[in-house]
């Protein structure tokens, strides 16, 4: 396949909703980065689970992110991937969060199912999820 026929697949990934996951997971990036920055600096020895775990949730959006931008099959792919971890790592988080509050010395962008996040961090992947599900002979995501 060339360059010229994967362009369409690629430009497909953020074009319309797709390009507001892109906008939604970057800010992701830049909220769940600078936060756990800014604790594992200044506080690390107070919560270090729950700031690693914040790190790891912004290191998580930004490869989504680069693979929506980066579009293609193999991308699509890996941002399949990711967002099922991503999803799977808000319930595990969130759930332990409300059965377990003392395991977390402060709250992580995934506690409480993203609670402090407006329920974006798990909202975020079921929809993200729900726009990759396009088939792989290049019919637009979100179709079945």
């Amino acid at each position: 396949m060339t360059a010229t026929e994967q362009e369409p697949t690629r430009a497909r990934l953020v074009s319309g909703p797709g390009m507001l996951l892109v906008w939604l997971y970057g800010v992701m990036v830049v909220a769940a980065v600078s936060r756990s920055v800014y604790q594992i600096a200044t506080d690390f020895d107070r919560a270090p689970l729950a700031y690693v775990l914040s790190a790891a949730a912004g290191v998580v959006y930004g490869f989504i992110t680069y693979s929506l931008v980066r579009g293609g099959e193999t991308a699509r792919r890996a941002a399949r991937v990711c967002c099922a971890a991503e999803l799977a790592g808000v319930l595990v988080v969130g759930t332990w969060t409300l059965v377990e509050p003392s395991a977390f010395h402060d709250a992580t962008v995934w506690s409480d199912y993203g609670a402090g996040y407006v329920f974006i961090p798990v909202l975020l992947p079921l929809t993200a999820l729900w726009w990759l599900r396009g088939s792989r002979d290049g019919a637009e995501p979100g179709t079945p």
